[in-house]
Order: C-alpha cells, then structure tokens, then sequence
C-alpha cells in the first residue's frame, strides 16, 4: 500500500517521504480499516511516540497521522461492536503506525459509526479537534452555563470547536487570535474578540475557564486572568503559571460515546469542522509543508 513514512525526527515534515508499506493485519480486537480520509497535526512529529513504542524501542519508519474516516476491510479475533463494510471515524493509537496511508490496524474500541450522510472528509477532521474540545471544556473545565469561556486561536482547528461547543452549552466567548481571524472567530459564535496583537488582553476582566491552545507568554497572562475557582485549560503542556487548580491536558483520549456526540452536532448544524487544505495522498508532502499561512485543518483524502 502507498503510505507517508517519517525517518528523521528533526527534518521535521520536509522529511515526510510517499512510500510502499505492507499492508497491516489485525490483531485482537483490532479492525483493519480502508482509510478514504485522514488529519494530520504537526506537533506529532515532536511527540515521542511518533519515533519509538512504549518500550523506547526505535520504530521508524513511521506511518504519522492518528485521524481517520474510512470503511472496515477486516476484522481481528475477539473484535466486536464493528462489522466489515462499516464507515467509521476515529482515534489512531499513539505509538502505532497512523492514518496518513491506504489502510491502518486499529483498536476497533478507539473507533465510531460516521453516518452515511457526513462525509468522509468531514469525518477525518473531527477526532482530534473535537475530542480535545469536548474532553477539555466538560471533563476537566467543568463548564457550566453562563460562565464565561476565553478561547485563544478561537478560528483555529480546535480553537473554532471549542468557541462552537462552549457556545452551545451556554457560556459567553470571548475569543482571541490575529486580527485576521476576527470574522472567523465571530462566525464559529463568539461574542467577543481580541486581537493579541492589538488589544490589550488583560481588559476582558475575569474568566472562569482560559482554553489555551497558545502557551508561552499569552499561557502565562492568561492565569492572570482566572476569577478565584476558575479553570486554566492547557493543551500545550503545563502553563508556566496557573490558577490553584489549573489544568493541562498533554493527550486526548478516544471516546465512542463522545465521538457520536460530536458527529451528531454535525449532522444536525450545530457544529462545524474549520477544514481548509484538502489533497490528495499523492500531494501529501507538499501540503503539509506551504508556503504561506493556510487557515483550517488539513486533512488528506487517501481515496477520491
């Protein structure tokens, strides 16, 4: 099968090569899936588990991308609430080789039934974003109606979940990015913006939960920001300063239950995936390396 492979961790994506691979098997309670759409984020390639297993074994080369929409081909002994035939969407395991290739072995309990009516493009866009906003606002936020919710890169691909799903359950958004991203920002449902270039931050007053998807400096002010009992949502590792009970979420686990919640919202109009770059497996490499600022998630359609 023809897949994207990474050998050398500090070439970074321009050391993404379309290669050959075996096709996978399934193992217990495995699914084999025909992949037709995959996510990328391009962190992964700074995450440990891209390079080595759990045991810090070298295990390059590596098939990246942990997103995926496809069908099931085949199923592994023991496996079951999945069938072949089946459209799913879901969660790639960390240290297994991902998505970005014609078919992958996954754990069937990290995938989800994609309706028929969402397409496979839609599908491979939502796990990472979604999951990570959904788990972040409600799991470790504890995000309740009427509080107010701060989203930094508010028009980015989480960052417009997250505006989008606060919105809906209640809170008052106020997101932030470039003065670009203002329209966008507005348009996914939040009620406010700040431009970080232009606005001063510190004048949105106190929060009750920060969604940080920044870090470094804007991280730090942000904590600053929290009213006495509120929540400081990291999703780029531990804040250098936070609020007594701050958190910072490293990971995203798969969860079928909230996979079919957020597919649901997108059926139904009330979410929507910020996708920008489509390509082709072919032209991979090259979308994940442009050559200027492409708002959205780029996803790659393996099947057309």
């Amino acid at each position: 099968m023809k897949a994207i492979i990474v050998t050398d961790q500090a070439a970074g994506t321009a050391g993404m090569t379309l290669a050959e691979r075996p096709e996978p098997q399934a193992a217990i309670n495995d699914v084999v899936v025909e992949v037709h759409a995959s996510g990328f984020v391009p962190t992964e390639l700074a995450w440990p588990s891209t390079w080595t297993d759990r045991l810090d074994r070298d295990r390059t080369p590596s098939i990246p991308g942990h997103e995926l929409a496809g069908v099931v081909t085949a199923l592994g002994y023991g496996t079951t609430g999945l069938s072949v035939g089946q459209r799913v969407f879901g969660l790639a395991d960390w240290y297994r080789d991902g998505t970005l290739a014609e078919y992958t072995a996954i754990e069937a309990r990290n995938l989800a039934a994609l309706p028929g009516d969402v397409d496979f493009t839609v599908g491979a866009s939502l796990p990472i974003s979604g999951l990570t906003a959904w788990q972040g606002l409600f799991q470790h936020g504890r995000l309740q109606a009427g509080q107010s919710v701060l989203v930094h890169g508010a028009a980015g691909a989480v960052g417009s979940m997250v505006t989008q799903l606060a919105k809906e359950a209640g809170a008052h958004v106020i997101g932030t990015g470039r003065a670009a991203d203002r329209q966008a920002a507005l348009g996914f449902g939040a009620q406010e913006f700040v431009d970080l270039d232009n606005d001063v931050l510190e004048d949105v007053g106190a929060i009750d939960l920060v969604f940080d998807v920044i870090g470094g400096d804007i991280g730090k002010r942000s904590a600053g920001l929290i009213r006495a009992g509120g929540t400081l949502v990291s999703v780029v590792g531990p804040a250098e300063a936070r609020p007594a009970d701050g958190l910072a979420i490293d990971f995203v686990e798969s969860d079928r239950a909230q996979l079919g919640e957020i597919v649901r919202r997108v059926r139904d109009g009330r979410l929507r995936p910020h996708i920008g770059t489509v390509a082709t497996l072919d032209d991979a490499v090259a979308a994940f390396n442009p050559t200027g600022r492409r708002p959205g998630k780029t996803i790659i359609r393996i099947r057309p």
